[in-house]
């Protein structure tokens, strides 16, 4: 009699054990569901912040009149730096185009002509146009990759991109100033930090990165934007200061500048372009 006694509660202990199991195997499962849902949870809200603060900066630059302009006239000073000392200043006049046409005469009889046209560059003098090379230039290769991380190019073409990733970063310093941490990342995984002034909501600064490709060591450039100044309905720095990797390079000052002239495009062909048209007229 014992021995069945025993027979029969060997198998009851095992019913006992195996639904427990079952049970633990399920707790576990639904603790990591709440757990992917939680982590979801809170990348959706960061991204919800992230959007609200894009928002927000674009209304303060001008909300449609900024996101609209087609091009500007702009004249101002350009002065470059060496171990944070000014080594010279110019004057320049500027006509941009969007999106990728830029034409920049320097020096008082605006005699000299840097052109940009997507990702080609040409110098223009009295002597005529010649194409760069910016695999021969530093300075010319570190320009080209400039103009791809503008901020009218990250706000108008890479928000409009499948896949973007905007993180909002949370509070943060920018040249002494509170700021709002701002992360944009495009489907290359390329990245642009913004820091946004929090009363304001305009840019304080914007950061990136890119890897030298002859060291491949990565360098970060910051454009510090001041001065800010409303002209048709368009929020204007009138003074933007580049570092590269934290070294002061150069410092432009706009004095003055009007949006939407609808320059001629002759002024930006290669083909026909010439030095000062303002002259000739």
């Amino acid at each position: 009699m014992m021995a069945k006694a025993a027979a029969q509660i060997v198998p009851a202990s095992k019913k006992v054990l195996f639904p427990m199991r079952i049970v633990v195997f399920i707790c576990l499962c639904v603790a990591s569901l709440y757990g992917q849902q939680d982590t979801s949870a809170e990348t959706q809200t960061n991204q919800q912040k992230a959007r609200t603060l894009v928002d927000q900066m674009v209304q303060a630059l001008g909300g449609k009149a900024y996101l609209t302009a087609e091009d500007y006239y702009a004249e101002g000073r350009s002065g470059s730096f060496h171990d944070e000392s000014l080594v010279g200043s110019t004057l320049f006049y500027r006509f941009w185009k969007w999106p990728d046409k830029d034409r920049i005469e320097i020096t008082k009889q605006r005699d000299i002509v840097q052109l940009y046209v997507g990702d080609q560059a040409y110098e223009i003098t009295y002597k005529g146009i010649r194409p760069l090379d910016p695999q021969k230039d530093e300075r010319l290769r570190q320009a080209i990759i400039r103009r791809h991380y503008t901020l009218e190019n990250v706000l108008r073409n890479w928000l409009k991109e499948p896949g973007i990733l905007l993180l909002d970063e949370g509070p943060s310093i920018s040249e002494g100033h509170m700021a709002e941490k701002l992360t944009i990342i495009n489907s290359k995984d390329e990245s642009v930090t913004i820091l946004v002034d929090p009363e304001t909501h305009l840019p304080l600064e914007k950061r990136f990165s890119t890897r030298d490709p002859r060291y491949r060591e990565r360098d970060e450039e910051a454009l510090i934007y001041g001065d800010w100044k409303v002209f048709q309905g368009i929020n204007t720095p009138r003074m933007t200061v580049t570092k590269r990797n934290g070294e002061t390079i150069s410092q432009q000052i706009i004095l003055n500048i009007t949006y939407n002239i609808h320059p001629a495009d002759v002024l930006f062909d290669p083909t026909v372009a010439k030095i000062n048209p303002v002259k000739e007229k």
